[in-house]
């Protein structure tokens, strides 16, 4: 067997025992890794060739080989799939191990589990994209006759894209707006930047708290001072919010970041009221509101806003894919016109090929399809997750903001956040903190975590939460 050459894998997999499959497959490479039947810079099959050959699951061969990857057993290369890695300090003697003590393979790195699990927050679903439909679409927009994809672009937005934008505002989140009212952008934070510079937003931003640290970094980039809003259970502290001397304030009502509440029509009105009285603003920033889980749609804060007050942000990187770029920002009448003289001078910042790409793929009906389709895998995804933390953790803890989104909280009680990571990962499974969205660190409950499920399966889920609770409890 040559460096290089591609293989085929035949483990005998024992379907009855109560050691997964995965788990028997990566132990079954591995060996032939150590004891060198697969040699350095070996080639691994494809995931869908040996699926197909040991008639697995995709998801089965995937977790094995990510297994061996985290472990430094193999290494993915561009154009050259999956190779054997050199063996560090391990001396191979006629096709055998050299021997060495317990105690240091159990400190070897090998041995430790990298991470099988990630909740981060923002991975997204894309092993169920429409790749093929999405290649035509980009494959179409270089076609355009006129080359004008290849060009700067509209600083404003392909018109025709903008008013694919618009009917889709109207026809799911109750928004009317003109395709001239329409900016895109290439991401929320660059939609943020954006206004600070041409409208320009005022010297002090009121913001909830906790809040989108990604927005507030980028509003004090551009020397605004961030005013604090604290929460209800309810979301935005309107009798707060009252008492600050601010006339602009961001907001994310239809699941507030990063504590998930949604915000009750009844409080839009109060806070849209707020607007009306102080000839304020409201930039809404209406994130993933795709996916609600619970309870019936509510409208966005702009489809509500008969006084023209509300800066209404959206985004294609949870419902699409976070590579895109694109997000967009709908003006108020009155400061469009303002806004579309100032962005002159601006260059797009989303390429002119993807916004044609993404016009094809709405016009032909791609997006509408695509989004029912994640609406019913995410939520799939997040009744396992909760299921499983009642069934595996029960009492123990705790779970805040689970109508909507692609995250959760969870408060562990009685315990401290940094322990928690620091088990889940010796587990393979990595948590996160949620510390860096509160203004004031020290006004985060200690035992929070945040987990993101959108970028694993359901397998994946329930499997996390499995260690999580083996790594924290010892009953």
């Amino acid at each position: 067997m040559g460096c290089g050459k591609m293989i085929g894998l035949s483990p005998i997999l024992d379907k009855q025992s109560d050691i997964p499959i995965y788990k028997q497959l990566y132990s079954y490479i591995k060996q032939e890794i150590l004891t060198g039947t697969l040699r350095e810079n070996t080639r691994l099959p494809s995931l869908r060739q040996l699926s197909a050959h040991l008639m697995l699951s995709k998801n089965t061969v995937e977790t094995a080989y990510q297994q061996l990857l985290a472990e430094g057993y193999l290494q993915s290369r561009p154009r050259s799939g999956l190779r054997v890695l050199p063996l560090e300090r391990m001396t191979l003697v006629n096709g055998s191990v050299a021997s060495r003590s317990k105690e240091e393979l159990s400190h070897s790195r090998l041995d430790k589990p990298g991470v099988l699990y990630d909740f981060q927050y923002g991975n997204v679903e894309l092993a169920k994209f429409p790749m093929k439909a999405w290649k035509k679409c980009l494959l179409d927009a270089l076609g355009t006759e006129g080359y004008e994809v290849l060009g700067y672009g509209d600083p404003q937005g392909n018109e025709q894209l903008r008013e694919e934008i618009a009917l889709y505002l109207y026809q799911f989140r109750g928004v009317s707006c003109a395709p001239n009212q329409i900016f895109l952008a290439s991401g929320t934070q660059i939609a943020i930047s954006l206004l600070c510079q041409v409208l320009p937003l005022p010297s002090r931003v009121g913001m909830e708290d906790p809040g989108y640290d990604g927005v507030r970094t980028v509003l004090m980039n551009h020397g605004r001072e961030i005013v604090p809003i604290p929460l209800e259970s309810d979301g935005l502290n309107l009798d707060a919010l009252r008492q600050q001397a601010v006339r602009t304030v961001y907001v994310t009502p239809s699941h507030q970041f990063p504590l998930g509440s949604v915000l009750p029509v009844q409080k839009r009105s109060q806070l849209l009221q707020w607007a009306y009285e102080n000839e304020g603003m409201i930039i809404e920033d209406d994130y993933d509101s795709e996916f609600r889980y619970q309870g019936q749609p509510i409208p966005a804060l702009k489809a509500m806003d008969g006084g023209d007050r509300v800066i209404y942000l959206g985004t294609f990187s949870k419902s699409f894919f976070p590579a895109v770029r694109m997000s967009y920002i709908v003006l108020p009448e009155k400061l469009a016109a303002v806004f579309r003289q100032g962005i002159r001078p601006y260059s797009q910042s989303v390429s002119p090929l993807l916004q044609k790409a993404m016009l094809n793929f709405m016009r032909d009906g791609h997006y509408e399809r695509h989004i029912r389709k994640m609406r019913k895998l995410y939520q799939t995804k997040h009744q396992i997750l909760i299921k499983s933390i009642h069934h595996h953790m029960g009492e123990r803890v705790e779970i805040i903001g689970q109508k909507a989104g692609l995250h959760l909280l969870l408060d562990v009680h009685n315990r401290d956040s940094g322990e928690l990571i620091a088990r889940a990962l010796e587990r393979g499974v990595k948590a996160y903190s949620p510390i860096h969205h509160w203004m004031d660190a020290s006004l985060c409950p200690s035992s929070y975590l945040m987990l993101g499920f959108g970028g694993l399966n359901e397998g994946q889920i329930e499997e996390g939460v499995i260690r999580m609770k083996q790594a924290w409890f010892s009953d």
